[in-house]
Formats: C-alpha cells, structure tokens, sequence
C-alpha cells in the first residue's frame, strides 16, 4: 500500500506541476484558454493572479514530490509528512473547487482524486 500511496502522490505532484505551467507560463496561450474557458481579454486581466495561484500548485507539487522521494529513500517520517501535507492540500483545494464551482466538477475531481487515493493508500501502509 505504501508503495500505490507514493504512486498515486507522484501522479498528483505531475498533474499540479502541468497546473503550474498553464497557469504561470502559458495562462494567455490559445489551449490554455480553452481549457479554462477565458476570452484573450480575461485571461490578460487575470494573468497576475493565475501566475500566483500557478505558484501554488508548483509547491504542493513540490512537496508532495519530495515526500515521494524521501520515503523511497527510506526517511519515512519526514517524507510521509510531506507527502500527507502536499498531497492533503491539493484534496483540500480540489474539494474548495468543488463545493464553490460546481461546474467545474470534473477538474476539481482531476485536481483531487489522485492525492487523496495516494493519501489513504499511504495512511493505510504506514498503519499495517
């Protein structure tokens, strides 16, 4: 089980390091636009804001990511910390998503499903 719950955070640390790149370095480009559903004009006028929030995901990536590799490495306590925090947080934000945008379901669920697999995979491993 330790193993699938480091899996799955390190799927969920990619797919926030990918949010990262939309939302910090390509927020204006056409596919990015798309995928958010914003005209040129709103994404020009929420491009601050969507660089910051992009610097968000980078960290709960980051430290999810490093959880991932500290554990393999073999330092359990400070790795599962890390994986648990990070990935714990992109739950959290993916469910805020959820609950206040309902129609954005699907990326709210893209956003949290992975992590939270990989964080009670990981809670059930460590606890056997």
């Amino acid at each position: 089980m330790v193993i699938a719950g480091l899996v799955f955070a390190g799927i969920a640390a990619l797919i926030h390091v990918y949010i990262f790149y939309m939302e910090s370095l390509a927020w204006t480009a056409a596919r990015t636009r798309a995928t958010f559903g914003t005209s040129p004009e709103q994404a020009e006028a929420s491009k601050e804001l969507a660089f910051n929030q992009g610097f968000y995901n980078l960290f709960l990536a980051v430290a999810a990511g490093l959880g991932v590799v500290l554990v393999a490495a073999g330092a359990t306590a400070v790795g599962a910390t890390l994986v648990f925090v990070g990935a714990g947080s992109m739950v959290a934000a993916g469910l805020v998503l959820l609950l206040s945008s309902p129609s954005k379901a699907s990326a709210a669920l893209k956003q949290l499903v992975p992590p939270a697999i990989g964080v009670v995979c990981l809670a059930i491993g460590l606890a056997l």
